[in-house]
């Protein structure tokens, strides 16, 4: 249905975020890790078991396992398992960001005030289509980046649904009175389609399907938010 992000230098798809998320090489496990950056490479391994697996595959023996590394190395830098995945969640939702973008257009009329926020929709839906297990890694138990939260390199997908509510605000497409929540519902709707893609009763469809149906989702939101 979709093809996956490659995720190696010289990638086509932006989801390397300029080399700061990089899936480690099937070559890179076999050697195991003999030097640089311990952490960063911790975070690739922890993204490969991930993406084919979801959270259940992430363990901490495993990831240190590949890397040729003992587990007290590995755990000077992740205080555990569950640090270890959260900060695997973090560079996820930063891949998913990157999706957004490439279907944000620029400029700053009323029309791109709402295309941005329908780039935020279809790349949330895309991102989820395309990569499952990052999908319900980022979030299934993991509570996303706080948008209030400084020093992240990206802004999370939940900054980009505020950012783009709140340029629908400053366009005026939105009144004031009516933006107080509105990520909830915008949310619920792109999230929920994606389940149901996933692992409901649009399970399977085929693209040409499938993509219509995810459109009208994100365009009945915005329709109903500007009313």
């Amino acid at each position: 249905m979709f093809t996956p992000y490659t995720s190696v230098a010289g990638c086509q798809e932006p989801s390397d975020l300029d080399g700061r998320i990089l899936v480690a090489s099937s070559g890179a496990q076999r050697q195991g890790y003999h030097h640089g950056n311990l952490r960063q490479a911790l975070l690739e391994a922890g993204l490969e078991l991930t993406r084919n697996g979801g959270p259940s595959a992430l363990a901490m023996r495993e990831v240190t396992r590949r890397l040729g590394v003992s587990p007290n190395a590995a755990y000077r830098h992740f205080a555990d398992r569950d640090s270890l995945l959260s900060a695997v969640a973090e560079q996820i939702q930063q891949q998913m960001v990157a999706r957004m973008l490439t279907h944000a257009s620029g400029g700053r009329t009323k029309v791109a005030a709402r295309e941005r926020l329908r780039a935020v929709g279809l790349g949330y839906i895309e991102f989820a289509l395309r990569e499952p297990g990052w999908f319900e890694t980022a979030f299934g138990d993991i509570q996303p980046v706080d948008p209030a939260a400084g020093g992240h390199a990206l802004p999370s997908p939940l900054t980009m649904l505020v950012s783009a509510l709140d340029a629908l605000v400053a366009s005026g497409d939105l009144a004031e009175t009516e933006r107080e929540g509105a990520e909830w519902p915008c949310w619920s709707a792109v999230h929920g389609f994606a389940l149901l893609a996933l692992h409901g009763p649009l399970r399977g469809r085929p693209h040409d399907q499938l993509w219509p149906a995810a459109e009208r989702t994100v365009d009945a939101v915005i329709a109903g938010l500007l009313l």
